[in-house]
């Protein structure tokens, strides 16, 4: 049976899709759960054009899922509905060929919906279109991107038992120095960084500028700045399954942990962004260098008063906690300041008409959609109340203690989230219950395990 598409998709999209590529034998369907996971199934070439048609079943509890693919009975979205299947429809523009892959594929991305065609709203797609929507109300739409900070690591343990860099895939060259802003150090995983870089284009990603990081193995990898925050958010999702598949090509593993070497940096999800009006100007960007605008400033105001309450969101795993140390490059506190790399929200120099404001608290581990959610609630919640940021913070931001009561470890990050307003405002209450749910059940999973640490410090001392 034919429905009308509730995302716009159409089904000439999959059939000029399908001309152009007659090599294509099979998609990749995805759909991403609340902690980013892409969940779905590998069609048959045959199958995609019922998939535009008609949407595909999908099973409801594919959302309330945890971090080990685990029921959590705790979201509603399992027993307490029968396990029904709603339906997933693709997502306009997001159908593209994936490069290196054999048989050749393709893959589309899904949202989830209600079998009315309604959304289904522990969708974190739908939580953050909700946001997009109501800025659009106010006359305002953002723009965005995030940076992607990543470690390749040897597929092979250390002696230690620890992970360790990859060896260069050209020549085999293995270094443990942090090599940052190395251009020599690049060469080495050039035949990767050209095969990221050729799947980016024909995935229709800007990838830019890469980068050799703050620790050994450590890399960045910038993208173009969107005008569409949908579309910066899927270009993250899309280039971490582009830099994980063509890193197992190479033979070497992409790790997208917040903190997997402990004496390093971890990996931060930066995320700039901006507002324009209804005539496509930076209501960010003053008329003069310095003279901050009332809307960067509420912006500012917004972002720091629900920081706390959202660093969940932000932190969402056990390992993202581990990120937060003192001159980490990872803020501490609810700060801000210009041009300045240790406060939690930085003001960035440049051209005044590419003003922004970079939001640097999430770990790269965190769900883009979920993190540009809740970053876009908290800039309405600091404009409809014009709330002052406070002084700008200078020189060492780690020595300001200005944190407010910020959460210090991933329990007490819990407990704020699930008590939050505002966080159940941005997200929704139908996401907000899910998400929660879902990490008190991580939480519960992590706290029962017993660790090698557990022996190494008490079996033969107490």
């Amino acid at each position: 049976m034919t429905q009308t598409c509730p995302s716009g998709a159409t089904l000439a999209e999959a059939e000029a899709f399908l001309d152009a590529h007659p090599e294509i034998e099979a998609f990749d369907i995805v759909l991403h759960d609340s902690n980013g996971i892409g969940r779905g199934k590998i069609i048959r070439r045959h199958e995609l054009l019922s998939v535009y048609k008609s949407g595909r079943h999908m099973p409801i509890s594919i959302l309330g899922l945890d971090i080990c693919g685990e029921d959590v009975h705790e979201t509603g979205l399992i027993w307490d509905q029968g396990d029904g299947d709603l339906r997933a429809w693709p997502i306009p523009g997001t159908l593209k060929p994936l490069h290196n892959t054999l048989p050749p594929r393709g893959e589309v991305f899904l949202s989830l919906y209600e079998l009315d065609g309604t959304p289904m709203t522990s969708d974190p797609r739908h939580a953050l279109q909700r946001q997009v929507d109501l800025l659009a109300a106010e006359g305002l739409r953002p723009a965005a991107a995030f940076e992607l900070e990543f470690f390749l690591l040897a597929r092979d343990r250390g002696a230690d038992g620890k992970v360790q860099p990859a060896h260069d895939v050209l020549d085999g060259r293995h270094s443990r120095k942090t090599e940052v802003y190395s251009v020599d150090h690049l060469h080495g995983m050039l035949p990767l960084f050209s095969d990221i870089y050729a799947a980016a284009e024909k995935a229709g990603i800007k990838a830019e500028t890469m980068i050799s990081e703050y620790a050994p193995g450590q890399y960045e990898l910038t993208l173009h700045y969107r005008e569409d925050v949908m579309q910066a958010a899927d270009d993250l999702m899309r280039l971490k399954r582009i830099v994980r598949a063509q890193a197992r090509a190479h033979g070497v593993t992409a790790c997208f942990m917040a903190k997997p070497v402990e004496e390093y940096a971890g990996s931060g999800m930066h995320f700039h962004v901006s507002l324009q009006n209804e005539k496509g100007e930076n209501v960010f960007a003053e008329k003069e260098e310095g003279k901050w605008t009332d809307t960067i400033l509420h912006a500012l105001g917004g972002m720091r008063d629900t920081m706390a309450e959202s660093m969940l969101v932000f932190a969402p795993h056990a390992n993202s906690w581990r990120r937060f140390a003192n001159q980490s490059y990872a803020p501490v506190s609810t700060n801000w300041g210009v041009n300045n790399r240790s406060v939690a929200l930085r003001i960035p120099a440049g051209e005044l008409r590419a003003r922004r404001i970079e939001h640097r608290p999430s770990g790269v581990d965190a769900n883009p959609y979920l993190v540009a959610t809740t970053v876009l609630a908290a800039i309405r919640h600091g404009l409809r109340n014009r709330i002052d940021p406070g002084p700008e913070t200078t020189g060492n931001g780690y020595a300001d203690d200005d944190g407010g009561a910020m959460p210090r470890d991933w329990r007490s990050a819990i407990e704020a989230a699930k008590k939050s307003a505002f966080l159940k405002d941005a997200l929704g209450v139908e996401m907000h219950r899910t998400f929660t749910a879902v990490k008190a059940a991580e939480y519960a999973r992590v706290s029962r395990t017993v660790s090698e640490l557990d022996f190494d410090l008490y079996l033969h001392t107490v």
